[in-house]
């Protein structure tokens, strides 16, 4: 048997009788080999033949929370930079090698660090660590693609932020919940920031942190060892290392910054109201129990909360809710939109209700069985795909250095009782200490007398410089080759309108599941 648990039953029916059979439920150990590059790079391959592709991942230590006051947003930003070309890949190059040789890719922004992976033919794996390779070397930081990448972020930020009901109440409750500036600003940042940012800025911010001996670079797929650690060291050990980056102090105060406060929104179509906690950092007890019971209080339709207001009571259009992983004080948040009519506070009321019968009670025996079968299908499910193991390994390695923790994260959550749960909820839910944040609809007279406008500056150009159209750069020099010998495809105009050039529109690789497991 591939999978075996002590901690899962299953039911065997037998000459007409239910028994119960106890399997032993474990995940086959995850082939790991790490080593460090003289630059500081560190790497962890794990090899799988399963088919032939191969991901490629590299993580940088930054994100939001290494930001100055004054420059927010700057970490987003680099990352819209990363993709404007390097001294051997042509601005917008990088997605059509990757797209012509059947691969998919992106780059993503968090609170705590920000990544590039790529998922493509696994004799193709030269290409991706050379494209890495290049920019962590030579990116193009320049005033032209400053502004345009500039431009590029702000009418994002625009079209899905400032322009969209309840998301910039979304992005306030952060600052409800955390005192602390470096935990508690978006990660977008703001308008004023972006127009600040200076090209010295840009240079300063690359020099610190895109450094080979603040990154992680995983490969997982079908690979021999020798090679690839051989490409690895071929194009990444003459990249100089950098002095260590200045540490980031992310502590907080126990109670949250504002406990209620009501937000005005012209584009929301109803009132609705978002609730917030301030939890333990990832990785503790505590962070699993909670982390449970929020896939028991409102993920998915047999959640506690959406059986009482969606299909009991039929008084709210959606509940749902999330929990916001961080490596220092982490947020737990739950969005309500009530029917019309309905009476919020009595709705909120409800929810209140349910956290403390939660923090009274506890689970039911049902309900950890359900956490439980479900844990044991989303690890399971996970493990299919390279690219989720690329960048779980990746994760592990950079905010815990230990890439091997991948294997043993599944037990933590299978350890977690129900006593554990219930005494979770009711030391940090079932309290005062939590943010009530209303959302009321206003009309757009009422919008400029009680606050500033959703979008206080004009639209950006139609034809915007982060999506021109595909280009067809001169061979770049110094091109990998293939192991099996496989040219690199001649740069081609793509024939589909609908072909991304910006890293915000390709889809993702792996579709994130439900679970706590899925980062």
């Amino acid at each position: 048997m591939l999978y075996q648990s002590s901690r899962t039953v299953k039911h065997v029916f037998v000459s007409g009788r239910e028994n119960f059979v106890t399997e032993r439920f474990q995940l086959p150990t995850t082939p790991i080999e790490e080593f460090t590059l003289a630059n500081g790079l560190r790497v962890v391959l794990s090899p799988d033949r399963a088919i032939p592709v191969v991901s490629v991942a590299v993580y940088y230590d930054v994100g939001s929370r290494n930001e100055k006051e004054g420059r927010t947003g700057i970490a987003h930003l680099f990352e819209h930079m990363m993709f404007q070309g390097s001294e051997n890949v042509p601005k917008a190059a990088h997605f059509q090698f990757i797209f012509n040789a059947g691969g998919t890719m992106n780059g993503t922004t968090s609170t705590e660090r920000t990544n590039y992976f790529q998922t493509l033919p696994s004799n193709y794996l030269p290409l991706a660590l050379w494209l890495e390779s290049d920019r962590m070397r030579s990116l193009k930081v320049t005033q032209e693609n400053l502004d345009n990448q500039r431009n590029a972020v702000q009418e994002e930020k625009r079209m899905r932020y400032d322009n969209q009901p309840y998301v910039n109440a979304f992005l306030r409750m952060n600052e409800l919940i955390f005192t602390n500036p470096a935990n508690a600003h978006s990660t977008i940042g703001s308008m004023e920031d972006l127009d600040a940012a200076t090209i010295d800025d840009v240079r300063d911010f690359f020099r610190i942190y895109y450094a080979p001996n603040n990154a992680v670079l995983t490969v997982v797929g079908d690979f021999d060892n020798a090679e690839a650690r051989a490409f690895v060291d071929e194009y990444f050990s003459n990249i100089p290392a950098q002095p260590t980056p200045p540490p980031v102090d992310v502590s907080e105060p126990e109670p949250v910054a504002i406990r209620e406060e009501t937000f005005h929104d012209a584009l929301a179509p109803a009132p609705a109201f978002v609730l917030g906690w301030k939890i333990p950092k990832r990785r503790t007890q505590d962070f699993y129990a909670l982390s449970l019971a929020s896939s028991l209080l409102f993920e998915g339709d047999s959640s506690r909360l959406y059986q009482k207001l969606v299909k009991g009571d039929e008084s709210v259009v959606s509940i749902e809710g999330g929990v916001d992983e961080r490596r220092g004080p982490s947020a737990l948040y739950i969005f309500a939109l009530p029917k019309p009519d309905e009476e919020v506070s009595k709705i909120r009321d409800q929810i209140f209700d349910e956290i403390k019968r939660m923090a009274s009670d506890g689970p039911t025996a049902a309900e950890m069985e359900k956490l439980r079968n479900s844990l044991c299908n989303d690890a399971v499910r996970g493990r299919q795909s390279s690219m989720y193991r690329a960048q779980r390994l990746a994760e592990f390695a950079l905010y815990d250095l230990d890439p091997k923790l991948v294997d043993s994260e599944l037990d933590q959550y299978l350890n977690i009782t129900a006593d554990d749960i219930k005494r979770a909820v009711s030391r940090y839910m079932d309290v005062e200490n939590r943010v009530v944040l209303d959302i009321v609809p206003t009309s757009a007279a009422e919008q400029v007398e009680t606050t500033a406008a959703a979008s206080p500056q004009p639209p950006g150009e139609p034809h915007q410089p982060a999506a021109p159209p595909p280009l067809v750069p001169e061979k770049p020099r110094a091109e990998p080759g293939s192991p099996v010998n496989v040219a690199i495809p001649e740069i081609k105009p793509s024939s589909s309108e609908e072909q991304p050039t910006d890293p915000a529109d390709v889809s993702p690789q792996t579709k994130t599941g439900s679970g706590p497991l899925h980062p």
